[in-house]
Order: structure tokens, then C-alpha cells, then sequence
């Protein structure tokens, strides 16, 4: 597809990459139609190249325009290379502090390198912008003509050769474009033990709110694959928690997200570990680090 450029600079490759350790401002990217990319970060022209995806145990990401070979390593001295993640936020982003935090850690064989946001002042892109994190808003705001649309993202995260998408309290529907690129590639976390208490509209204290109202004795995060329906894709990995005669929305919310934070970054250490395979009927299983016997 051919694409105009505009005349305007934005973060270099080097930039983009930087160790994360030092925290530095990055700015928001904010790209005006037509899209445009950095030249820095081209694809290679060269008609003889191509994108190769990652390999993982049970099924090949197709869609994630990985930088790794079909073996899972890169081409320099057979090292491994760390998976390229993106994470999509609307508001404060604690579960996207606690994967960044991790990959800094290295618990998570992995690197932020974009955060993408509808909301351009939340809690979680102020973060990325103090850890040197590129932020991007999607989708376009409709005031003004700011912002990527559905093709320019897909394009932009195959640019930055994302191998993963996290949504951590990212409110918008995926547009169909993006979950087609990334096949098995983009995960969510939810508030509660889906299929229960999910769906358009059941989001932070509403879903809370929800559980106690029946009167559900177990709660409890789900991260799940994501489809082109709002918490339907296929559950990788729940965490119980128990609901109490006494709870309030808010104390409910205060323990479930505690086990999100440690249930996500585990989900997600599996993922970019290549820890993942899939049972003849479509079910995600997550391996065991220690015993890779072991599936949960």
C-alpha cells in the first residue's frame, strides 16, 4: 500500500530501543492522516527479506512480525531474542507497571517498546512517558484529525516489529484488522472468573459491583486471548478469590487486582517464553517453568 509522508520527526529507532533503566520523557506520537513512519524504522526494501514470525510450542504467530527466527532465536550467535510487546492502557495502567516492572526485572523475557492509549493524559501513558516508553493514541480523537486509524495501527506495530499486545484496562474494542494480524498474539486481563461477569460495559468497579449483587462467593482476574468480541477469546490462566459477606465493591477490586498484577506477569513471562501450547480442542495451556511436564 503506498503511503504518504509528512514532514515532521518523531523518535528515532535508537530512541525507541533504549535501555529502560534510565528513565527518560518520551513524547507522544501523534500521527496525522495520511500515516506516516519513521524512516528510521522502515521496513527492509529489500524484496528478498521477509518477516518471519515466532515459533512456539503448538502454534506459529503469524501475525506478530517477529524478529526472531522460526526456531525462537535470533540470527546473531543463536542468543535468544526478547519479545517486543506492546501494551494498550485507558487509565492508570497498574498492570502495565507491573509487566515493565518485571521486564526490567527480568522475569519477563521481554521489552515495552509502545504504549498505545485513547487517552492521552491517563496515569498509565504519564508512566510510559517517564520511562522513556513512545505513547500512541488510537483510536483517532473526533475533534480533530490526531491520532492513528485501525490500518495505520497495524501498520505502526509491525514498524516497531511488536511481537505481542497486552491490553491492561484498555476500555476500546479492537478493531478487526489488528486481532487478524496478530492471531493468538494479544491478551487481556479481566476483573473477574469469565465467562462470568464479562461483556461490553463490565469494566472496573461495575464488574464489582456486578459479582456481589449475585452473590457469588469467588471472584478472581482472567487473562484471556483476545477475538473480535469483548472477553470471549480463549482463557489462558484465573486466579481465585474469595468474596466476603462483608465486601464492598471497592475491597473486592482491592484484592482481585492484587492477584492480577502477579496472574498477568506470569501469563506473560509464559507467552514470551514460548510457554504456551494449544490442545487439539483450541484450549491454551501454560507449561510449568520448573517441570515442563507440567501444564495448568
Amino acid at each position: 500500500m503506498e503511503v504518504q509522508r509528512l514532514d515532521f520527526r518523531v523518535p528515532s529507532l535508537s530512541s525507541l530501543s533504549r535501555p529502560l533503566n534510565r528513565p527518560q520523557k518520551a513524547p507522544i506520537l501523534i500521527f496525522k492522516s495520511p500515516f506516516s513512519l519513521p524512516r528510521s524504522i522502515d521496513a527492509k526494501s529489500d524484496s528478498k527479506s521477509s518477516l518471519k514470525s515466532p515459533q512456539f510450542k503448538g502454534f506459529r504467530c503469524r501475525g506478530s512480525f517477529g524478529r526472531t527466527d522460526e526456531d525462537g532465536v535470533s540470527g546473531i550467535e543463536g542468543r535468544p531474542t526478547k519479545k517486543r510487546l506492546a501494551v494498550f492502557v485507558s487509565g492508570g495502567g497498574s498492570n502495565f507497571r507491573s509487566v515493565h516492572e518485571a521486564t526490567l526485572q527480568g522475569s519477563v523475557f521481554g521489552d515495552v517498546v509502545v504504549l498505545v492509549t485513547n487517552k492521552p493524559d491517563c496515569g498509565g501513558a504519564e508512566y510510559a512517558r517517564n520511562n522513556g516508553i513512545p505513547v500512541a493514541l488510537y483510536p483517532k480523537i473526533s475533534s480533530t484529525p490526531e491520532g492513528l486509524s485501525s490500518v495505520d495501527l497495524v501498520d505502526y506495530l509491525a514498524k516497531l516489529e511488536v511481537n505481542f499486545i497486552l491490553l491492561a484496562g484498555y476500555l476500546k474494542l479492537l478493531p478487526v484488522e489488528l486481532v487478524r494480524a496478530y492471531p493468538r498474539c494479544i491478551l487481556n486481563i479481566h476483573p473477574s472468573l469469565l465467562p462470568a461477569f464479562g461483556g461490553k460495559g463490565f469494566y472496573g468497579l461495575k464488574v464489582h459491583k456486578a459479582v456481589i449483587a449475585s452473590g457469588a462467593r469467588y471472584s478472581g482476574p482472567t487473562v484471556h486471548f483476545v477475538d473480535e468480541q469483548y472477553d470471549t477469546g480463549r482463557i489462558l490462566a484465573q486466579r481465585v478469590v474469595p468474596v466476603l459477606a462483608t465486601d464492598t465493591p471497592e475491597e473486592l477490586a482491592s484484592r482481585v487486582l492484587h492477584e492480577e498484577h502477579k496472574l498477568y506477569v506470569e501469563a506473560t513471562s509464559a507467552l514470551c517464553d514460548g510457554r504456551i501450547t494449544w490442545r487439539e480442542d483450541g484450549v491454551p495451556l501454560i507449561q510449568s517453568k520448573e517441570n515442563p511436564d507440567i501444564y495448568s
